[in-house]
């Protein structure tokens, strides 16, 4: 069986990931600041970490944790994120590096300390969950469109690295979504972006996981460096 760690597993697109991924009968180390509900809880085949991703020293000793107790992961999904609004001249200084350890820092040491296993099996997948922010802009999230920006470069730049021990990198770039992380726009502004999709609506939180399924999946196995939107025609 193998096993993929997700992290931001406990709700939103990282808990429909995870109920994906078990119900195709693999095996899910979760990392969350919170508890996941209980029917993912209480799977057999799910493993909690509770850790915060922000305490970046700590994350050399929680890869170590996860692959003494649950072996090499083959797959890595780096699904957590934080998008503090507001506007830079305003922002704090804490509040910037904040969502820069979370959304960037994190993402690439746990690719580092989990890919060094992967490479020594000549095989793993590797996907980050971008954002079409990162390419098309919005007023108040600019350090977050950073973030998701620069994973769509090291996408790209390790996928070169790892791709000669047969381990993918992708990175995927969701549109808006009715999230937890979205609930603080206004709903006339969430209507407005609704209606600018060519096919106004907005994707749904399945249609994110089954990419993220697909990449994992054998039929993803030719696929590398690349980057996935999911919009519904946001961007078009």
């Amino acid at each position: 069986m193998k096993t993929i760690v997700v992290t931001g597993a406990s709700k939103g697109l990282g808990l429909e990931i995870t109920r994906q991924l078990l119900a195709a009968d693999y095996q899910v180390v979760g990392i969350s600041r919170s508890s996941a509900p209980s029917d993912v809880k209480n799977n057999a085949d799910f493993t909690e970490e509770i850790f915060d991703l922000s305490n970046t020293a700590g994350i050399p000793g929680l890869c170590d944790r996860i692959v003494r107790g649950s072996g090499v992961p083959y797959g890595l999904v780096n699904n957590s994120a934080l998008g503090l609004d507001g506007l830079l001249a305003t922002q704090k200084n804490e509040d910037i590096e904040l969502v820069i350890s979370v959304n960037l820092t994190a993402v690439i040491l746990l690719t580092k300390y989990f890919s060094r296993h992967m490479l020594e099996r000549r095989e793993g997948r590797v996907i980050n969950i971008s954002s079409i922010v990162a390419s098309t802009g919005y007023r108040g999230l600019s350090v977050y469109a950073a973030t998701k920006a620069a994973l769509l470069g090291f996408t790209r730049s390790l996928s070169r690295e790892l791709g000669p021990r047969n381990i993918t990198v992708n990175s995927i770039q969701p549109g808006f979504m009715e999230t937890a992380m979205s609930e603080g726009i206004p709903d006339p502004q969430m209507a407005k972006i609704k209606r600018r999709a060519a096919l106004g609506r907005f994707p749904d939180l399945e249609d994110v996981a089954s990419a993220v399924f697909y990449l994992i999946g054998d039929s993803g196995k030719n696929i590398t460096g690349q980057s996935i939107v999911i919009d519904a025609g946001n961007s078009a």
